[in-house]
């Protein structure tokens, strides 16, 4: 699960992070109230919207010439006159997609005197087993060029969990980011504070990008972006009310009730697998064969007829789904329960576009037969390639 920068900011600040003070607001009448509740004189305002790349977005509907979604103001009538341009309309950009996001929310924050932009993030590093720092002196909006171009220039510390961040974690911390007097200082005692807030609040992803050292030496977080355990937010209510459903899409929001592994893919092949492993395989043979996923959707080992017809539900409600790939290798899934599910769910939904169905495994046998002795229009494959080629060659005509 994301949230907002704002929203970030003040978790963070509740550990005692130094950030800056700054407003949410949520309509242009707000900015200048929220503006002169901030020292000033400089203003910076910013589009929440979950996604990266945002001060070099571009508003669909303001042309190529008008300025992105991060913008300075050096007034409290520009505040307010950027407010009233960025709210409601679509910023695209590099992590967005074509399509863009709509920004609903804005954050007017108060200004800094910059001397120095650093990048540090915290991830769960899969190859040591431990929560890593990644640290480089180049931060900024160009971080992606950073780690392609110039690699070297990036240094990840992996933290012992038993020790927690240790005297030596920040001396080779500091040290990668040639910190030095009071932004080392306030470097030595930030870094166990976000690795806390990491730890106690389940975070899968904690970035400041930018990490900033000010003219007058001292350190801030001038950006945030957390993720969060989806696993382990049954533990954090105080999370879970920071949820913000407008930026996630509607067919992921109601897989999500219903406990399902669900992915938004721009493709026309809808895919229902059970199990990640095989849900990737499937999207890679679709691919191999010339066409695209319109999905990942991992039903799960367990699941029931409900879950499986309310997966197919799902899928169908996609505009952009030509065709349907089934693709289930029964083990604790059973192949019947597939075939009852996809049977119920086509007899409610209806079926408009090709559906191919290849099913592996338990009772297997009895799944066919059910599928057969439908009535429906499906299409049974023997294998996962039979199976990629009938649903291209059925969207193909």
């Amino acid at each position: 699960m994301n949230i907002h920068e704002y929203q970030a900011k003040a978790l963070l600040k509740s550990y005692g992070a130094p950030v800056a003070e700054g407003v949410a607001i949520f309509t242009a009448d707000e900015a200048e109230a929220a503006a002169k509740k901030l020292p000033g004189p400089l203003y910076v305002v910013k589009s929440q919207i979950h996604a990266g790349g945002r001060g070099k977005g571009k508003f669909k509907e303001l042309g190529p010439d008008a300025k992105g979604g991060v913008r300075l103001a050096f007034s409290i009538d520009e505040a307010k006159a950027h407010a009233k341009e960025m709210l409601g309309n679509t910023l695209v950009t590099a992590q967005t997609g074509p399509a863009g996001k709509q920004v609903n929310r804005l954050y007017i924050e108060d200004g800094a005197d910059i001397d120095r932009e650093l990048y540090l993030s915290l991830l769960v590093d899969r190859s040591v087993g431990q929560i890593a720092f990644v640290v480089s002196t180049e931060g900024g909006m160009d971080i992606e060029a950073v780690a392609h171009d110039t690699p070297e220039k990036i240094v990840n510390v992996a933290i012992n969990p038993e020790a927690g961040v240790t005297a030596a974690d920040l001396a080779k911390l500091t040290s990668a980011l040639k910190l030095e007097g009071e932004a080392k200082a306030d470097a030595e005692k930030l870094f166990p504070i976000l690795y806390k807030a990491f730890v106690e609040k389940d975070m899968s992803l904690l970035e400041v990008n930018p990490l900033i050292v000010m003219k007058n030496g001292r350190m801030r977080v001038l950006d945030a972006k957390v993720s969060f355990d989806g696993n382990a937010l049954f533990r954090h209510d105080d999370i879970k009310a920071l949820r913000d459903e407008t930026e996630e899409d509607a067919k992921e929001i109601e897989a999500s009730k219903w406990d399902l592994a669900y992915v938004a893919l721009d493709g026309n092949i809808g895919c229902m697998v059970n199990g990640a492993g095989l849900a990737m395989a499937t999207m890679d043979i679709i691919k191999l064969y010339g066409k695209e996923p319109a999905n990942f959707c991992d039903v799960g080992g367990g699941a029931g007829k409900e879950k499986v017809a309310a997966a197919f539900k799902i899928i169908t409600a996609d505009p952009k789904v030509e065709g349907i790939l089934v693709n289930i290798f029964g083990g604790i899934m059973k192949c019947d329960v597939i075939a009852e599910g996809v049977v119920a769910a086509v007899q409610e939904v209806g079926l408009k576009v090709p559906l191919v169905v290849r099913l592996e495994g338990t009772n297997v046998e009895l799944g066919k037969k059910i599928l057969n002795e439908s009535g429906l229009a499906i299409t049974a494959a023997d294998d996962l390639d039979d199976a990629a080629k009938k649903i291209v060659a059925a969207i193909n005509g």
